[in-house]
């Protein structure tokens, strides 16, 4: 038998896998014992603009473990399905001009990836594989990036008001459901960084506030769903 809120339910069931699919692979952010894990979506969007910085345009675009058979056992409870902690490898294909050559810019670019990597997000980047796919005519202009709907929600309870406390956060969101999940001693706060805070950062200050501002000092895991520039 249907009723009148099974199509509502069911839209709102397919557009929160959407969103789900939309965030890619959940990447850990630093090490085992930093409980904490940002979505490729928002790492995909800061390394296209260190990319761009250099002349070249990203086009296929994959992070993925470096070491699958040899996962790290996190110190918390991830989000679900996220990858565990480890050593990653960013794989991509680019467009460039032949102004300079080929060997020079891919170096370039490597670097400028590692670099971002590590500085602005906190990944852990083991290597760079990197493939021409296109030779452009003229050095490509810089677009805009495209505007993040955050999905932002309001700080709620101990948890939400201390971790929307700490400076590099822009907002607390709920993308795989509520902006802060607490169960068995355990809580999973979900939230955007501010692009000029490196995500790793703020991800373990967020956990050390909430800790302390939770009764009982639970485990704490964080996920950054997106890395935004301040207005």
């Amino acid at each position: 038998m249907t009723t009148a809120e099974g199509p509502h339910r069911a839209d709102g069931w397919t557009a929160a896998v959407r969103r789900r699919l939309g965030l890619g692979r959940l990447l850990p952010l630093g090490g085992a014992d930093d409980g904490a894990w940002i979505a490729e979506r928002a790492a995909e969007a800061v390394l296209r603009e260190a990319a761009a910085d250099t002349g070249s345009v990203l086009g296929r675009l994959r992070i993925a473990p470096a070491d699958p058979e040899n996962p790290r056992t996190p110190a918390v409870p991830g989000p679900p399905s996220a990858l565990p902690p480890g050593p990653l490898r960013i794989e991509a294909g680019f467009a460039t001009t032949a102004r300079h050559p080929l060997h020079a810019t891919a170096q370039t670019l490597r670097a400028a990836l590692a670099t971002a990597a590590a500085t602005r997000l906190g990944l852990e980047v083991e290597e760079v594989d990197l493939q021409v796919s296109e030779l452009l005519e003229e050095e490509p202009a810089r677009t805009p990036p495209a505007p993040v709907d955050l999905r932002a929600a309001e700080p709620d309870g101990a948890a939400g008001a201390a971790a929307a406390g700490v400076p590099g956060v822009a907002a607390l969101t709920r993308v795989l459901g509520s902006a802060v999940h607490i169960a068995e001693g355990h809580v999973r706060v979900e939230l955007a960084t501010e692009a000029d805070h490196r995500a790793l950062d703020v991800a373990r200050a967020v956990r050390g506030a909430v800790a302390a501002a939770v009764e009982g000092r639970p485990t704490v895991a964080v996920l950054v769903t997106a890395v935004v520039d301040r207005d």
